[in-house]
């Protein structure tokens, strides 16, 4: 690469929204039937976001999220399914597999997204903020990240902490107050 080009590449990634980003609410991806999905609609409500895997040791979390999403979605808590491939090969269908997979294996209802990469030169801008604000990189399928109403991140839960767990719990209760 020439020095121009790192110099160009550097400008670009400094004018990146995910470095300049305040909220998650500032970003929009595909969903998992490639319909926009603006994280502005979920304005006012507390969000889980997960980066999934139909092949991880931790896929049986998605049962845990979605009760998770039962139980909160009235009060203001909505989950939302990140797929990534990025560890192990461990999500390598297509949108639609995936979708089959959750909404069969699963009974999956909360919001899935279209597959995308969360670590690397290609993570998407959204974990890029997520990370910046959390934690740093992710390490594994089924990281959790809390964002309170105003969209700003709250904490980090890493892949072996279950959906049904005692402090996640506290974390989402302490945010829907």
């Amino acid at each position: 690469m020439t020095r121009l080009h790192s110099l160009l590449l550097g400008a670009l990634l400094m004018t990146t929204p995910a470095f300049s980003a305040n909220s998650i609410h500032e970003f929009q991806l595909k969903d998992i039937d490639g319909n926009a999905f603006a994280f502005s609609q979920l304005k006012g409500k507390a969000v889980l976001v997960v980066n999934v895997a139909s092949r991880c040791g931790y896929t049986p979390q998605y049962a845990g999220l979605e009760a998770l999403y039962q139980k909160y979605k009235s009060r203001g808590l909505v989950v939302v399914g990140v797929p990534a491939n990025n560890f192990g090969g461990q999500e390598p269908g297509s949108d639609a597999e995936i979708k089959t997979f959750c909404t069969r294996t699963y009974n999956v209802t909360f919001p899935v997204l279209s597959k995308v990469s969360v670590k690397g030169d290609d993570m998407t801008p959204l974990y890029a903020y997520l990370t910046s604000a959390q934690g740093g990189d992710v390490k594994w399928n089924f990281t959790k990240f809390l964002a309170g109403k105003d969209g700003k991140v709250v904490q980090r839960f890493e892949s072996k902490v279950a959906p049904d767990s005692a402090d996640l719990a506290a974390a989402i209760e302490q945010l829907l107050k």
